[in-house]
């Protein structure tokens, strides 16, 4: 019997694109959007930046969030696990590509379009989340503000 591994990824980093959406023919949303993750090491007391590039993908309400708040240069965390696809292009050669299945975001900053005065998203009369989102529930978090904290 063959035993569960383990494949999860969590990515800090900044949209290098608006997501774009689509809805597949049973009426789920996916949206697809890609991040740009920046790592800084030295080598010889020389400071090096070696940037990568994920393309990622996130289904049903959080693909609905995403899509409808997020936009290119925003900071995002995102968690998912990696997933190969493997297809024939139109010439028939061979191709394939590795994607983050994202399980839920959270974002690490706002687009100004979408912030209130305070610097968090503006509610909307649909929903009252906040800015952390998940696939499975489609759930929030909410902040505090310093005024709503007891101590």
């Amino acid at each position: 019997m063959a035993s569960s591994d383990i494949n999860r990824v969590n990515v800090i980093g900044r949209l290098t694109r608006d997501p774009e959406i689509r809805q597949i023919p049973s009426g789920t949303s996916i949206t697809t959007f890609s991040i740009a993750n920046n790592r800084i090491y030295v080598v010889n007391n020389e400071r090096r930046e070696e940037v990568s590039y994920f393309n990622c993908l996130i289904w049903g309400k959080a693909a609905e969030a995403l899509a409808r708040f997020a936009k290119k240069g925003q900071r995002i965390a995102i968690d998912g696990r990696l997933q190969q696809r493997r297809w024939q292009d139109n010439e028939g050669n061979n191709r394939n590509t590795v994607e983050i299945v994202t399980d839920n975001f959270q974002f690490l900053s706002f687009n100004q379009e979408n912030q209130g005065g305070d610097g968090y998203p503006m509610p909307d009369s649909t929903s009252d989340k906040g800015d952390q989102y998940s696939q499975s529930e489609g759930s929030s978090e909410t902040f505090l503000n310093d005024d709503d904290i007891p101590f």
